[in-house]
């Protein structure tokens, strides 16, 4: 199977026909509906899985044209952040978020930024409440509230300069692959990541590595840390806030 895969891939490469790239997306239509929900945990229930799917469908074609087998890198690790941003795209073009929610995202990201510049680390949750003059336990249903802007925030694109760009899950890849977009200021802004991602909570981290490379769901991260799968949405999403300030103000960090 294998073997004519790579067969597939070399006449689609050599002839760009039709019908060959038309057999390649029903190949990879699988990852389609795999990002899709994982895009979708913990949307409202408007949004429809079917959209995310075939907002999706766009990445996948628009990767399989795209993608350079040259570079040594994964086709399924390419289009994956191909596909996870193609249907945030279209998400944030529908603008499905309220208006209320998006106000509580900016004042708690605001009272995240402003501990941080005093605090010179990523702030408690006890330190984040009393920040906001709320309680741990109103500050945990502001974070789930918050959590549909920020489920796919680490796919979130960073211009890095010259055309070029990467998104916060590519820092977290291994540094001896080779990424298609990879050159100096890609690594330099791979560096500064990591080292943002470097002072979150051991929590935070564990939390975003599970979710993110472990291709685990929200509720199976809460089983191996021994905690809900509510409170796991509510530090996943604390921490891509957190990572979000850094990188818009890295003077301070």
């Amino acid at each position: 199977m294998e073997r004519e895969l790579e067969h597939l891939w070399s006449r689609y490469r050599d002839t760009g026909d039709a019908d060959l790239r038309e057999q390649l997306i029903l190949h990879y239509s699988p990852l389609v509906k795999y990002v899709a929900g994982r895009v979708g945990a913990g949307m409202p229930a408007n949004v429809e899985h079917a959209d995310l799917v075939s907002y999706g469908i766009f990445g996948l074609m628009d990767a399989i044209e795209k993608f350079d087998p040259s570079r040594g890198f994964k086709f399924e690790t390419y289009a994956v952040t191909r596909i996870r941003g193609a249907i945030i795209d279209e998400l944030r073009s529908i603008d499905w978020v309220p208006r209320s929610v998006r106000a509580k995202a900016r004042r708690i990201e605001r009272a995240i930024r402003q501990l941080e510049q005093r605090l010179n680390r990523t702030p408690t949750d006890e330190e984040l409440a009393d920040e906001l003059m709320i309680s741990t336990e109103e500050l945990g249903d502001m974070l789930t509230s918050v959590s549909m802007t920020s489920m796919a925030a680490l796919d979130d694109v960073l211009d890095i300069g010259d055309g070029e760009s990467i998104t916060l899950v590519d820092t977290l890849e291994e540094e001896n692959l080779t990424s298609p977009e990879g050159n100096i200021d890609d690594q330099e802004m791979r560096r500064q990541l990591r080292e943002a991602i470097g002072r979150l909570s051991e929590r935070e981290q564990k939390v975003l590595a599970l979710y993110y490379f472990e291709n685990m769901t929200l509720a199976q991260v809460g089983d191996i840390l021994g905690v809900t799968e509510s409170r796991i949405c509510q530090i996943h999403t604390k921490a891509v806030m957190s990572l979000r300030n850094k990188m818009q103000d890295p003077v301070h960090q």
